[in-house]
């Protein structure tokens, strides 16, 4: 596995903790050279900075995927450092759950804004480089939410199933060079929940969390598995989550 991720040059959208930071940490230390996109830059330079200090290769530049132009400078900085894009990790995400009739407009924009738009610029920005390339690899982190509907979580799933929609219309279109995989996790112990206005939610998710959430490293394992493939093999589609997970 790692022979193939190694020297991979690899941008990764919401890197600044949760399952972003695990795929960073996890691809740097398999050879790649990753760069790394969020708002937070504290973080973002502590992160790069330990990865550096463990032998990696790796950069970031300050991003919000609502912005389309961010992430096109993601992408503008991962070729002008290491030469080439091989694989564009669309992971940002946000969630706001609350029932239809509550009319959360601000949370549904929110979450199209971030989970829809910002994944659709990402593979925006990555495209050309792969075309002009010949090859590259779109993983985006998806969600088990949408793959049953449940109350609560309508306009997320909503947003979550239409990114799994657009994929596969993408890689029907494709011809083979550029790939794509959706990877879909369950319950993950990170700060994810805690920006779920709803307290009522929060406290349900968080709860759950607690109780039966795997590590980040499992999903950026799988990531490191669906990149690690032949050229000629495409992983689709991952789901990843708690063994006791409903």
């Amino acid at each position: 596995m790692e022979d193939r991720i190694n020297g991979k040059v690899v941008a990764i959208t919401g890197a600044s903790g949760g399952i972003g930071k695990s795929i960073a940490i996890n691809l740097a230390a398999k050879g790649a050279k990753v760069v790394l996109a969020a708002r937070r830059e504290e973080e973002l330079e502590e992160i790069v900075e330990n990865i550096i200090k463990d032998g990696g290769e790796a950069s970031y530049v300050i991003a919000d995927v609502q912005n389309r132009a961010d992430l096109t400078k993601l992408v503008d900085k991962a070729v002008a450092e290491f030469g080439k894009l091989d694989v564009m990790v669309n992971n940002a995400g946000i969630s706001q759950l609350s029932q239809i009739d509550e009319l959360d407009v601000e949370g549904w924009q929110q979450m199209i804004n971030v989970n829809l738009n910002g994944t659709l610029y990402g593979m925006a920005a990555a495209i050309p480089v792969f075309k002009k390339q010949k090859s590259g690899h779109i993983v985006n982190i998806i969600s088990t939410a949408g793959l049953t509907i449940t109350p609560t979580m309508g306009v997320y799933a909503g947003t979550k199933n239409a990114v799994r929609t657009i994929a596969e219309a993408f890689r029907q279109e494709s011809d083979g060079s550029i790939r794509i995989t959706g990877i879909s996790p369950g319950f993950v112990d990170t700060a994810f929940a805690e920006n779920i206005k709803n307290d009522q939610m929060r406290t349900a998710i968080l709860k759950s969390r607690d109780e039966i959430a795997i590590s980040p490293d499992a999903i950026a394992d799988a990531v490191a598995y669906a990149i690690s493939q032949p050229e000629e093999v495409e992983i689709g589609d991952i789901v990843i989550r708690p063994a006791v997970q409903n």
